[in-house]
């Protein structure tokens, strides 16, 4: 299914999470040239209909994602208007460090709860089936290598993380488990790709001093979005992918860009 097509030719729908950032932008357009019909969502309407101008023309929608009840309309609006969707690409990132355990603040908390964990628990838990019933589903979210290596200044980052990648494994368990009255073998997966940080064109621009040592470029993650649709479920299903990252080179620091 390499071409985002189904085994009758009718597009593959995969939904991008967090589509007004760069990796939004780069897994939109990536999806969109590989065949896919794509949607991308964001929470400013003007930030993600330019995004999805720049992705080549995705259709942009938007939702608050830690918002239950509108998560659940912007479902029902998908399948009303475009039927199910076939894959998750979630993006919705952030990142918050303070200078030990006792500078972990409530609001730093708050702050990635939201974004890393509720977000992510939202989106499966309204769009899961609609995964688990599609003959290619998939669902990708994002980590971070400080989850194997977590450090104090980054406690509720990485603690964020570390419980969105257990609900995405728990993801994974179910469609592990899922109809056992199935003929065709498991069809559905969820993974977690892990990255140290992202890099984009407009931040090599922005510091072209830096070589960005151990990051992974939006492009690189583009391109594995892409290919889990031509992977098989059960050998992707539950597994922790570390991304290509960028060559070394000159020292760096920790960057806002952690997804």
């Amino acid at each position: 299914m390499t071409d985002g097509s189904t085994a009758t030719g009718s597009p593959l729908r995969v939904l991008v999470t967090g589509g007004s950032g760069p990796s939004g932008i780069a897994a939109a357009r990536a999806l969109l040239q590989a065949g896919f019909a794509v949607f991308t969502v964001g929470s400013d309407k003007a930030r993600i209909e330019a995004a999805a101008k720049t992705a080549g023309g995705v259709t942009p929608l938007v939702c608050d994602l830690a918002d239950l009840s509108a998560v659940r309309q912007l479902h029902q609006e998908l399948a009303r208007t475009s039927g199910r969707i076939d894959g998750v690409i979630h993006l919705v990132g952030g990142w918050r460090g303070a200078e030990g355990i006792t500078g972990q603040t409530d609001e730093d908390w708050d702050f990635m709860e939201r974004s890393a964990l509720t977000t992510l628990r939202n989106v499966t838990r309204v769009f899961y089936d609609d995964l688990a019933a599609s003959p290619c589903g998939r669902f990708a979210m994002v980590s971070s290598t400080s989850v194997d290596s977590p450090s104090a200044g980054v406690a509720s980052y990485v603690a964020a993380k570390a419980a969105a990648e257990a609900w995405t494994m728990a993801m994974a368990e179910g469609f592990r488990n899922g109809d056992p009255r199935s003929e065709t073998g498991q069809r559905s997966a969820a993974v977690v790709f892990v990255v140290k940080a992202l890099v984009d064109a407009g931040m090599r621009s922005t510091q072209p001093e830096r070589k960005f040592p151990g990051y992974t470029d939006v492009e690189q993650l583009a391109a594995a979005a892409v290919g889990l649709f031509s992977q098989p479920a059960a050998e992707l299903n539950g597994q922790r992918l570390l991304l290509a990252t960028v060559p070394a080179g000159t020292a760096d620091t920790q960057n806002a860009a952690t997804t």
